[in-house]
Formats: structure tokens, sequence, C-alpha cells
């Protein structure tokens, strides 16, 4: 396999990644197929930071829109990402992989508490840092975590996955002819209204002038390929 083109990246996936064809929870199958995606790619020598959403345990939205508290609804949503992290560090240290769980909320009896400090030092000796509780704060979605997080960490790129191979003018599992895009710039993206990532991420990456590169979380060996310049991918950059 070729040398990866990036040295460090953001892996950012959904909660309802995690779910297989469960409609609820975590299937331990696919938390160990993306684990064993993320060793594929660690064992090229990429350094990997991983956002995950937390959907499949609970949405915070799904208070509020009941006349429910927004806030405790989203506190309620980062302790889901918590769960998934604490999941997918487990597939990981099953295949050997050294892996930390920092959380943006303090729960020192389960994981570390983040900083940026302490995120450079894990990368820098080789362990997958997952990152868990979101930004911290409610009203930010899991995307904005993950656009703040690879900001912090310096990635060269944020690999979102998603459950297509790129972005689309429209649901192509609801409107078949669909276009394609190969690549977009994150003007553009926020221009059309493409729902990638929400728009606090997509203009935090353009700022910080990181691409982010749109892919199919369920094409088994997909992180890999597209780290090596190959694959089905969608990548939204300003060059």
């Amino acid at each position: 396999m070729s040398d990866p083109i990036y040295k460090r990246v953001l892996l950012k996936a959904s909660g309802e990644a995690l779910m297989g064809r469960q409609g609820f929870g975590i299937d331990v199958e696919v938390a160990d197929r993306i684990a064993s995606d993320i060793a594929e790619a660690v064992n090229m020598g990429v350094e990997v930071g991983v956002v995950v959403g937390g959907g499949n345990i609970f949405r915070g939205v799904a208070v509020a829109s009941k006349g429910g508290d927004r806030v405790t609804g989203d506190h309620m949503g980062m302790l889901g990402t918590v769960i998934n992290a604490l999941a997918l560090a487990t597939s990981l240290r099953k295949l050997g992989i050294d892996t930390v769980v920092l959380s943006a909320i303090a729960m020192p009896e389960i994981c570390e508490s983040f900083s940026q400090r302490a995120t450079l030092y894990h990368l820098s000796i080789g362990r997958v840092v997952i990152f868990a509780g979101g930004t911290g704060n409610p009203f930010f979605t899991t995307d904005s975590a993950a656009a703040l997080r690879a900001a912090e960490m310096g990635a060269q790129a944020i690999f979102k996955g998603t459950q297509v191979d790129g972005i689309y003018s429209a649901d192509p599992k609801k409107v078949p002819d669909a276009t394609r895009f190969d690549h977009l710039t994150h003007s553009q993206v926020l221009e059309k209204g493409l729902a990638v990532m929400d728009v606090a991420a997509v203009a935090l990456a353009r700022e910080n002038a990181i691409p982010i590169i749109v892919f199919s979380i369920h094409e088994k060996g997909g992180f890999a390929q597209i780290l090596t310049g190959g694959g089905y991918k969608t990548v939204v950059s300003d060059n």
C-alpha cells in the first residue's frame, strides 16, 4: 500500500454508524469493524483523532422538540457520546491499538479530561485519541466538535464517515438521480446548503484551511484507501 497522504487526521463517525442494523445502541461487530479500519490507518503511521456522535443513544434536540430544556437534553446527548467513545476504545484495544478517551466533561473515574496539551502528547506517542462529550457546551453538535478538535490537534484533514460514499445534491436513497460531487469548496457547501456537516463546522474548517473528506463509513478498508489517495469520496477544500 502507498504511503499516506495525510499524517494526522480527525475521523468523525456518527453514533448511528455504531448501531449497524439495530434500532438502538451499539452493534459490537460494527464497532470492531470501524476499529479495524482505524487500526489499519495507525499501522500505516497515521496519527488519528476520533469524534463520535451520540445519536444511537440519545439526541438532545428530542427533549427540546417535546417542550423540555434544550441544555439538559444536550447534556444527556453528551453522555451518549461518552458511552460510544468507551465502546470504540474497547474495540481498538482488542486489536492492540493504544487508545485514550478524552472527555470535554470531567469524569475522572471513567476517562481523562480533554486538553490540547494532553491531546498532542498522546498523539505524539502513537495513541489514538477519542474525543468524547462534544465541545462540552450545549447548542453545539458533534460536527462542530470535530472541526474544533481538528483545529486544536493540527489535523491535516477531517474525515467525515457517512451513510453514503460522498456528497450528493440530495439524499441518493430518496432521489436516485441526485448529482454526486467529487470536489467542492467550503463556500460552495455553505452556499448550496448541502447537509454534510453543520454550518458552524464547515465555517470553522474553512477558517483553519482544513479539508473535509466525505466517505462511506460502511466500506471496509475505505478509510485506508482514501488516506493513500484512492477510494470513493468527496473532497471539500479551497485548493
